[in-house]
């Protein structure tokens, strides 16, 4: 089977995979694919023009909250004031006299729109304008930038870091649907095809990025497409093992479970468990050509034999689904083995967009 080298570069891939479907990975993986009205806009039938419908996106996001006003938040601050202005620093009044020119020194909080949250906005639109094919809306990024730096945002942006501890409160909601397009977009901003552009270009960061991006795509895909339908998608769940006896130490070493995703379908008795895996799907065999490989089937015959014999009819039943990536290649195998189908198949991520969805659809059917 051909191999996912992320390390090659060549104009419009990552490797040997086209950076359209890491566009189309991006949008499977984000927030804003989860949110309600994001099906009205045809994100994911173009991939290659995901950029400027993202760049659309958010630009309606902005002017709907500027039509109601930039959200604004506290900001702690210290000054010297001629009046006293929430708390007194009395340190630095002391160490300056300043009383005796008739000032103090105050730490105090600002009502402000120069918020983190506005701040990432403003770096999404900026960025997002360089890669956007279409001129007006790339003009119309700017000039929301523009209006957001005339408004006092600065153009200092904070770190998904600073973000991810921004909390959203129940008043929130335009401001989620805009910060979900904001991240979109700059993650957009990363494989990009035009030359001069920001490219990854460290080759250990590339494969960890385009293997987690991999891993979240497919569960944010099943949350979204198979929900509607019935379907309780899990992501990052964690089984336990039925254990009989253990000594005082083994908490401290005993690995756990973590599956990627479980899916859960009450009316058809299913449950499939569903372990991504960023390799090929075979390996070179010791008497023979091509092999599974043997430690993905012990782990994912773990994760299903452990649960039987705790009371929940899906997991006695359970199917796996060992998912890999390929490129122009497809297989699709399985097995039963002591009541379990265990299913070894890939998605081909060199495929159209349309092909990649009807195979991870397909993988969910029954054998």
């Amino acid at each position: 089977m051909p191999p996912l080298d992320v390390n090659l570069q060549c104009p419009g891939y990552i490797g040997r995979i086209p950076v359209r479907n890491l566009w189309l990975l991006m949008l499977y993986a984000s927030d804003l694919f989860r949110s309600s009205g994001i099906g009205k806009v045809g994100l994911e039938d173009s991939p290659d023009d995901l950029p400027d419908l993202v760049a659309e996106v958010l630009a309606h996001a902005v002017e709907r909250r500027q039509k109601r006003q930039l959200s604004q938040g506290y900001l702690s601050r210290e000054a010297t004031l001629n009046r006293v202005r929430g708390r007194i620093n009395v340190l630095a009044t002391e160490q300056y006299q300043l009383l005796s020119r008739g000032s103090v020194a105050c730490k105090f909080d600002e009502l402000t729109m120069d918020t983190p949250r506005n701040r990432f906005v403003r770096a999404a639109l900026e960025s997002i304008c360089r890669v956007v094919r279409r001129q007006d809306v790339a003009h119309r990024c700017r000039f929301l930038a523009a209006g957001m730096k005339a408004r006092g945002v600065s153009g200092n942006a904070p770190s998904r870091a600073e973000m991810s501890a921004d909390r959203f409160g129940r008043n929130d909601a335009d401001d989620r649907f805009m910060i979900a397009a904001a991240k979109l977009a700059l993650d957009l901003v990363l494989p990009t095809e035009s030359l001069g552009s920001s490219v990854l270009t460290l080759p250990d960061r590339e494969v960890t990025w385009v293997r987690r991006l991999f891993e979240r795509a497919i569960g944010g895909f099943y949350g979204v497409v198979l929900t509607p339908r019935g379907w309780r998608v899990r992501c990052g769940g964690v089984l336990g093992w039925q254990i009989e006896h253990k000594t005082a130490g083994i908490d401290r070493i005993l690995p756990a479970m973590r599956t990627d995703i479980i899916l859960d379908h009450d009316s058809s008795r299913r449950r499939v468990v569903i372990d991504t895996k960023f390799t090929s799907v075979v390996t070179a065999g010791w008497r023979r050509e091509e092999t599974l490989r043997s430690g993905y089937l012990y782990q994912i015959y773990a994760y299903l034999r452990s649960q039987v014999g705790r009371g929940d009819d899906l997991a006695d039943s359970a199917s796996g689904l060992l998912l890999h990536p390929a490129i122009g290649e497809a297989v699709d195998e399985s097995i039963t083995i002591q009541g379990h189908r265990i299913r070894f198949a890939t998605v081909d991520l060199n495929a159209s967009s349309g092909e990649i969805r009807s195979q991870l659809l397909r993988l969910c059917e029954p054998v």
